[in-house]
């Protein structure tokens, strides 16, 4: 008699694009959606086996507020008693061209105290929104929580005994954005036409991170794939999209039909981009970015520029031309596995702000609120991006004399001899490479925003180099918090494996 424990996975895909116009997230400035690119989704993929269960998301999103993921845990936790809510991974792939929302970021209303701003501050107003036919921020935020939690469901209910194939590509698609200069300082966005240009920081990943599903007749149901690079080739425009995974979508379903899947997961890439910063291409219309400054321009043979659709559509053959090649060599497939998912709340320290440092940003602060009672229509976007880094320098001064840990949402799992972690931060790429390397696991898919959205987390070298991703007001943990995090998560996966 057979004691085989049967592998189950149900796929569901969820469109969330919205009838209404939308306020998109990820810059210093107001955009507002003026039409749809490609649809923006949420992808799910509910896995249950040996008495454990792991459902992952991919929500075509900026990053996912814990506000977000309690109310989306809270209605499984009232609605459906077989799912497990604690053990469903929700992760943003990093749109700049989805939703901006109501969410529950502390710093805000921080912001408008040091600003002056309390007794100013408005409610949104609505009924503007409304007669400009734009969802306000409460709609957004309930759209997308219905939205998550309908694919969590439908996946859940979807499951059914499947086969499956893990296997590895590769493909050029991110690239480290942090340029170094000789004087020891680097830049995100930096220019490397000058002089002083020495380096870029960090390397690359072009491994792509494979997981290819079928039903018990060999049919391909779905896809996951790890990329170590956010989506946001098209960050600066005014139209919904799902970036180059919405390519992809469209060019595997070509090849496969369009009832396939594909788990789109964005590794750690804290650091990286889908920009080539030392063949560079200029955007075909402007972009308004305070860091993207280009003063020396030349026209170079290379990749599309990577602002512009058709730069989207480059990345998005590169990744399903190698997905459709691997797929053509498998040979190995599995009908089973161990499935072990833990749920750790890892204690890492906050990142600190000196007194100097303290001290530089609320003078900055105050010059600012006195160049705004003189003349506001002065202030450009780039002001506001200022305001922001030392807004965020201030605030974490101040959070620092009442907290030193930052309680943080880890899921690992062991998925035969695959390994999956997550965090919820910008994990810059070393961090990511020292897991891999020293993972005891075959494969190790790494998801980052997953379950939360606490910031970058720099490397030492990032910080001593500054600027915007390596502030300390870009996020709440520093590079001793991210050894932290390497070292605990390669524990528990040591653990899981060696046994």
């Amino acid at each position: 008699m057979s004691t085989k424990t049967p592998l189950l996975i149900g796929w569901s895909e969820v469109s969330m694009t919205p009838e209404k116009k939308i306020r998109l997230k990820g810059q210093f400035y107001e955009r507002i959606s003026q039409y749809v690119e490609t649809p923006i989704t949420v992808t799910a993929m509910a896995v249950e086996s040996s008495g454990d269960q792991m459902i992952i998301c991919s929500v075509d999103i900026e990053s996912i507020d814990i506000c977000v993921i309690e109310a989306v845990r809270k209605r499984l936790s009232e609605n459906n008693k077989d799912i497990d809510p604690n053990k469903v991974i929700m992760a943003a792939t990093h749109s700049h061209n989805s939703f901006d929302y109501e969410g529950t970021d502390p710093g805000l209303n921080a912001l408008a105290k040091l600003l002056g701003d309390e007794e100013k501050k408005e409610e949104h107003d609505d009924e503007a929104d409304r007669a400009a036919g734009i969802m306000t921020p409460k709609e957004s935020t309930q759209y997308i929580i219905d939205k998550i939690y309908d694919a969590v469901c439908e996946s859940w209910a979807n499951r059914k005994e499947a086969i499956f194939a893990h296997e590895f590509g590769r493909a050029a698609v991110g690239m480290c954005r942090r340029v170094c200069y000789s004087d020891g300082t680097a830049k995100m966005w930096g220019e490397a036409t000058t002089p002083d240009f020495t380096t870029l920081e960090g390397g690359n990943d072009n491994g792509i991170e494979l997981i290819y599903v079928y039903d018990t007749n060999k049919k391909l149901t779905g896809i996951v794939a790890n990329i170590a690079c956010p989506s946001q080739v098209l960050e600066q425009r005014y139209f919904i999209s799902s970036d180059y995974w919405g390519k992809v979508k469209i060019l595997l379903r070509r090849e496969f039909g369009e009832d396939l899947k594909v788990l789109g997961l964005c590794s750690p890439a804290g650091d990286q981009c889908p920009r080539d910063l030392v063949r560079w291409v200029e955007p075909e219309t402007p972009v308004e970015d305070p860091n993207l400054e280009r003063v020396n321009l030349r026209p170079r043979k290379a990749d599309p520029s990577m602002y512009d659709i058709k730069g989207s559509w480059t990345i998005g053959r590169r990744i399903a031309t190698e997905i459709k090649a691997i797929y053509d060599d498998i040979t190995d497939y599995y009908d089973e596995a161990e499935l072990e998912h833990r749920v750790i709340e890892m204690q890492l320290p906050l990142r600190r702000v000196s007194e100097e440092d303290n001290r530089i940003a609320r003078e900055a602060i105050e010059e600012f609120k006195e160049l705004r009672a003189k003349n506001p229509a002065a202030l450009t976007f780039k002001d506001n991006a200022r305001m922001h880094v030392h807004a965020g320098t201030a605030i974490r001064y101040d959070r620092q004399q009442k907290e030193s840990i930052v309680p943080t949402e880890v899921h690992i799992a062991k998925f035969g001899d695959v390994a999956f972690a997550t965090s919820p931060f910008e994990l810059f790429l070393d961090f990511a490479n020292e897991i891999r390397a020293r993972s005891y696991a075959e494969q190790t898919f790494l998801v980052q925003l997953a379950c939360g959205t606490l910031g970058y987390v720099p490397t030492a070298k990032a910080e001593k180099g500054g600027h915007y991703s390596a502030y300390v007001s870009s996020g709440n943990v520093g590079h001793e918090g991210g050894k932290m995090l390497v070292e605990d998560t390669l524990s528990v996966i040591e653990e899981m494996f060696k046994k």
